[in-house]
């Protein structure tokens, strides 16, 4: 069985429910599910703000190229449309996968190009940092450190003053 941290993000549209039907599509997958936050675009501020979330997942012989398949499948699944010449353009749904973990436990490292893992900028990333927070508070991400340390430092504690929590928001499916 492997662990993975994935972060959701959705700035377009319903933003609730395109973050819903990613859990959704996730189903039995997913262990535990952040709070939602709202948070500044990245980046590119020419354009709505984010709703963010994480959440962890867990699945018998699944591979880190196996979550990042379900992740990019639930993207499509919300009509993401990427734009190669706007990186940070707005989105329908953005699934990252941020860490994954082995059977036993260790962590998974990988420089690929399609998939660096840790995810090479959650390290800088407060609307990442802080939802995963609320689900591991002792948490680390591999090859950077304990979450609040990160959320300590001075380029991460600059962001996290823009990132609200949206407590009355929850990504419990309607159906």
């Amino acid at each position: 069985m492997t662990r993975a941290v994935l972060s959701l993000g959705s700035n377009l549209g319903d933003r609730l429910a395109h973050l819903r039907a990613a859990v959704d599509l996730l189903g039995e997958s997913v262990t535990a599910v952040s709070g939602v936050y709202e948070t500044p675009p990245w980046g590119d501020a020419a354009q709505p703000s984010y709703l963010n979330a994480v959440v962890l997942v867990h699945e018998a012989g699944a591979t880190p190229r196996h979550w990042l398949e379900r992740a990019q499948a639930c993207e499509t699944a919300e009509g993401r449309m990427r734009d190669p010449g706007r990186r940070f353009g707005p989105r329908t749904l953005d699934v990252d996968v941020i860490a994954v973990w082995a059977a036993d436990g260790t962590p998974v490292v990988s420089d690929d190009a399609e998939l660096t893992l840790p995810h090479p900028r959650a390290h800088m990333r407060a609307f990442v940092l802080r939802p995963w927070l609320d689900l591991e508070p002792r948490g680390r991400l591999p090859g950077h450190g304990p979450l609040t340390e990160l959320l300590d430092s001075p380029e991460v504690a600059a962001d996290l003053a823009g990132v609200s929590p949206r407590p009355e928001l929850s990504l419990e499916s309607m159906a």
